[in-house]
């Protein structure tokens, strides 16, 4: 499929899930009662680790494609963005962990906030100056370099000191609208780097449902909604991949670990 569909934006398929967001509500109510507010486990730490389970049960999904060839990618590594301030012109940074399937929530909680506290900070990071240096270029030399490194990435010999640190090269793109008020939209594949799927979380609302008698009712839901490129595996098995993930968040205690 690589050489009919060479970019991911002319291979993307969309997903949309609406996730009962009450089992999540009560679980971090437990969770959080033992732990300090600038410890507390959020909702969109439940959504990052519930997509890296997903991908540690579903590896034909942590695959990306580089010069029409499928490789599979060593580890499971999660990319996200936030701002530095809540505020609305504070910039936004991203970042990136790998994910550890035999870690405990406690642990994988307290490694974002320490990554969320670094990119807050102010510091700039080592890929930022990176980029800062390459966006002082020309526009002639900066296109030619990001062509060169994209060239190198499909040979595969771009060196590691590129692609480890860079966000735009792992198994997934998170993003979480909700945290600003926002509803979950359909974000476009980035062609440069090897994420084949992006994410987004929308804001918790009240929406209406059926229920199991056939009554109409409400209740608060969260949406997510995925770009995916499916080149990296078909449709089918990765329809089953989210409704592992859906299941593990409207079942939380699985995510405890």
């Amino acid at each position: 499929m690589p050489f009919l569909l060479p970019t991911k934006n002319g291979a993307f398929v969309l997903f949309e899930q609406h996730v009962n967001v009450a089992p999540a509500k009560e679980f971090l109510a437990d969770v959080n009662a033992g732990r300090p507010p600038e410890r507390a486990v959020t909702l969109f730490h439940l959504v990052l680790r519930a997509i890296g389970k997903a991908l540690a049960e579903y590896p034909r999904l942590n695959r990306f494609v580089a010069g029409s060839r499928i490789y599979d990618r060593r580890g499971i590594w999660l990319s996200f963005s936030a701002k530095q301030r809540l505020e609305r012109d504070a910039p936004l940074f991203t970042a990136k962990i790998r994910f550890e399937p035999a870690e405990t929530l406690d642990a994988m909680v307290d490694r974002i906030r320490a990554v969320l506290g670094e990119g807050r900070s102010g510091r700039e990071t080592a890929v930022e100056k990176e980029v800062n240096t390459f966006l002082r270029l020309p526009a002639p030399a900066l296109r030619l370099g990001v062509r060169i490194v994209s060239r190198l990435d499909a040979w595969g010999v771009l060196p590691a000191r590129f692609v480890d640190p860079d966000p735009l090269y792992a198994s997934a793109f998170v993003a979480n609208l909700g945290s600003v008020g926002l509803e979950a939209a359909y974000h476009h594949l980035f062609e440069y780097g090897t994420i084949p799927i992006f994410v987004t979380l929308g804001r918790v609302h009240r929406a209406p449902v059926v229920l199991p008698d056939g009554s109409v009712g409400s209740r608060e839901i969260f949406t997510l909604r995925y770009t995916y490129d499916e080149r990296v595996e078909d449709g089918f098995y990765a329809a089953r991949a989210l409704e592992r993930l859906q299941a593990c968040l409207e079942e939380p205690a699985q995510l405890a670990g």
